[in-house]
């Protein structure tokens, strides 16, 4: 890891941190707003297609078996799933809130139901943070999990979790490349393209950071929230050598011309589909809370669209009912 360690205080600054290759991104809570309200590209009603989301009940194990070949992988929605696999229980960005927003009436809100409750949720080992947004860092949550698990965070974002009373010892801090062994579990964060703020004042304070997680035989990179450079990705690959399964964006992503530097769209998802070299990928950040102008469907669409055009097989980047448990046999694929 030599090389990425020589680079790795590049995204360094005196303010906080930066993006290697992107201008800024400047974007802020007004010109969402003007954008949204007073541009030129319509905004899509995703209350009006929601009764067409699919969701089913999550088939997840209460607690999962150390023995199985099977990796259970739920999407609770967005960008929240929970990882099964060797004894280990992982969530990925949870949100069991109704709204991604600071405050609890207003902002975008849950568009199809929460397939589970925090009470029906497995003991849960560690919980990965890609980024502070409030569709990815939510206070409900992290009060309801409280100090029962572990938090691995990007730089610098620490210090919010022992404001809300989370013992310091229960949150790691990760900067691009670090990594960290539990037993059986090694877990990496690595780069992603993104920015970070919870307020007016603190934008880029924190880091933003992907991650990947071995389990025992089993592999699998978690992309948080990101834009596309054909740079990061092909490291992540080249370094790793082979994923067992990405979770990757493909919603949120128009217009492009506010969107493109933060978020990919389904194209440049399987970009990074081959770029990191996943045998498997499922998709996500689509279909449960509203954030850009395209339809609710899209995503999906114009994903199976990409598929089509580079010949790659659709069972290769799968999209999920909401609630839905993917089964990964380790024993026939990755061993």
């Amino acid at each position: 890891m030599s090389k990425h360690k020589n680079q790795k205080k590049k995204h360094h600054t005196k303010a906080g941190f930066k993006n290697l290759h992107t201008p800024a991104i400047s974007k802020g809570p007004f010109t969402y707003l003007k954008m949204k309200y007073f541009g030129d590209e319509p905004f899509a009603d995703h209350e009006q297609e929601a009764h067409l989301m699919p969701h089913v009940p999550p088939e997840y194990a209460p607690a999962h078996e150390p023995n199985s070949d099977d990796v259970l992988i739920t999407w609770i929605g967005h960008s929240t799933f929970l990882i099964q696999y060797q004894g280990i229980n992982l969530l990925t960005d949870p949100i069991l809130s109704q709204r991604a927003s600071p405050i609890s009436f207003a902002g975008p809100k849950r568009l199809v139901p929460l397939p589970l409750k925090f009470k029906d949720l497995p003991p849960i080992d560690f919980i990965l943070i890609s980024h502070n947004h409030y569709d990815h860092l939510d206070l409900e949550t992290v009060q309801l999990f409280g100090n029962s698990t572990r938090y691995l965070v990007p730089l610098k974002l620490k210090h919010w979790f022992i404001e809300q009373d989370i013992d310091a010892d229960k949150v790691i801090e990760f900067d691009w490349w670090d990594s960290v062994h539990f037993g059986h579990v090694e877990i990496t964060a690595t780069p992603s393209q993104h920015w970070s703020a919870r307020s007016l004042f603190d934008r880029n304070k924190t880091l933003w950071a992907a991650w990947h997680i071995q389990i025992a035989d089993f592999s699998l990179w978690f992309a948080g929230d990101t834009g596309y450079n054909d740079i990061q990705f092909k490291e992540i690959g080249e370094y790793f050598e082979q994923i067992d399964l990405g979770l990757i964006p493909i919603g949120a992503y128009a217009p492009r011309w506010f969107m493109k530097a933060q978020h990919v769209n389904p194209e440049e998802a399987v970009k990074i589909h081959q770029d990191i070299n996943a045998r498997q990928s499922i998709g996500m950040h689509w279909g449960t809370f509203q954030l850009s102008a395209e339809k609710m469907h899209a995503p999906k669409i114009e994903l199976e669209a990409a598929l089509k055009k580079h010949r790659i097989p659709e069972t290769d980047f799968l999209t999920l009912a909401i609630g839905e448990t993917f089964r990964y046999k380790v024993s026939k694929q990755s061993k």
